[in-house]
């Protein structure tokens, strides 16, 4: 790998890591609040709404600049996301800033890799990507938990500057301001990303025609033979895994009995199969053997639907160790299988934005979906039984699209189309 593509994936992991670890230092402030639970899936919402709602312009926005710039920016609109807290704005709103910024990010953070790596490198480099991305949701889910935890918080507390009235008083504030540090980490290895060289040209400002050029862009996706199929696979999964992390926080108080910094603990366990899956993936598939990956998903879904047999915390780690892992190997190939495909049909900002719209309208609707079925009091084993039936089901109907597809064409060979 080039010597910029680590650098890139250091800017990742601390964004990525402030980010998830800001996500329980919030869900913490709503339980303080004494929120009702149906809230809490909300604040995820929050976050991601801007995903969609910007979804036409930030790959333009992305193409206009270098995209370590871009980066940067979009660090200090989640640094201001944070201090709104500060200013005792409710979490909701706090939070959905923060999206706004990580909307900003992504499509920099995904199209600079199309830019710098040829398309034999992308899995591997997905890997990275996904495992350090991975990584930092442990330990930016730990993190979180740990901040606001009596002993983390008290030991931040403690902290006196002699003649200086931080104004630092309470748990949350001490934790903010942890996170705040770490995304201007993220933001000063912002500053030694290389630029690529690439110019994709005039970016059109119209809002208009750049809907109308978005709407284009998710057509021509939609309708590539393959990208239509890894577009569903990174669409369900992301809307599933989000969710999955809000049904395991309420799984592990109501089924479990664990704290909340203990469940945050096996929010982590999850992420930690996706990890070790991711690494699998990058090591032993290849772009060409992608699609071979897609009854990982079927399977992932089957043995969700067995937590509702889960009471023991000893049985509940390697449980979700497993689905984690399934999830992660399926993942990386599909998002390297898609990048290439956004890469050859279409400029890499818009390519990734277009992902980002499905994968994150994805997320807003089944978490809508979850939050409406705590508000009516649904069983948590039957929310666990539809959700694992709904995976399971959904991956199923993808799987004979593939397979209908392979019947009109040669998938390996439109693989690598680019090279001819």
């Amino acid at each position: 790998m080039k010597r910029g593509f680590y650098t890139i994936m250091a800017a990742q992991f601390f964004s990525s890591l402030a980010d998830n670890a800001l996500l329980f230092v919030a869900i913490d402030l709503l339980v303080s609040m004494k929120s009702p639970a149906w809230i809490t899936p909300l604040l995820k919402l929050s976050f991601t709404l801007f995903y969609v709602l910007l979804a036409a312009f930030v790959g333009a926005f992305a193409d206009s600049m270098p995209k370590g710039k871009v980066m940067f920016i979009s660090n200090l609109i989640k640094v201001a996301g944070c201090l709104l807290i500060f200013a005792d704005v409710h979490p909701l709103l706090a939070y959905a800033l923060v999206g706004f910024g990580a909307a900003v990010y992504s499509p920099a953070k995904y199209g600079i890799l199309t830019e710098l790596l040829p398309a034999e490198k992308l899995v591997a480099a997905n890997g990275w990507v996904e495992g350090l991305t991975v990584l930092s949701i442990i330990f930016g889910t730990v993190l979180g938990g740990k901040l606001v935890g009596a002993q983390v918080s008290g030991f931040l507390l403690s902290f006196d500057f002699p003649f200086i009235d931080t104004g630092i008083d309470t748990p949350p504030e001490a934790a903010l301001c942890v996170v705040v540090a770490i995304y201007a980490l993220a933001a000063l290895f912002n500053t030694r990303i290389p630029d690529t060289g690439c110019v994709y040209g005039h970016q059109e400002r119209n809002p208009v025609k750049l809907i109308g050029e978005f709407s284009n862009c998710v057509a021509l996706l939609w309708k590539d033979k393959l990208g239509q199929i890894s577009l569903a696979v990174t669409t369900l999964f992301w809307g599933a895994a989000q969710t999955l992390q809000f049904i395991v926080l309420e799984w592990a108080n109501r089924t479990l009995h664990l704290t909340y910094e203990q469940a945050t603990s096996l929010v982590g366990v999850v992420a930690i199969g996706v990890a070790l899956g991711a690494v699998l993936s990058a090591r032993f598939i290849a772009l060409r053997k992608s699609l071979s990956v897609i009854p990982m998903g079927i399977a992932m879904g089957l043995i969700v639907m067995s937590m509702t047999l889960v009471t023991s915390v000893k049985v509940a780690y390697p449980l979700l160790i497993l689905v984690g892992l399934l999830g992660g190997f399926f993942l990386v190939p599909m998002n390297a299988l898609l990048q290439h495909r956004g890469h050859v049909l279409m400029s890499a900002g818009h390519s990734i934005a277009v992902q980002n719209f499905n994968e994150n309208l994805s997320i807003l609707t089944m978490l809508a979906v979850y939050s409406l079925m705590l508000r009516a009091h649904l069983n948590l084993d039957v929310i666990i039984v539809l959700f694992g039936l709904f995976l399971a089901g959904t991956m199923l109907f993808i799987l004979r699209k593939h397979q209908a597809n392979q019947r009109e064409f040669d998938s390996v060979a439109l693989i690598g189309e680019a090279k001819h």
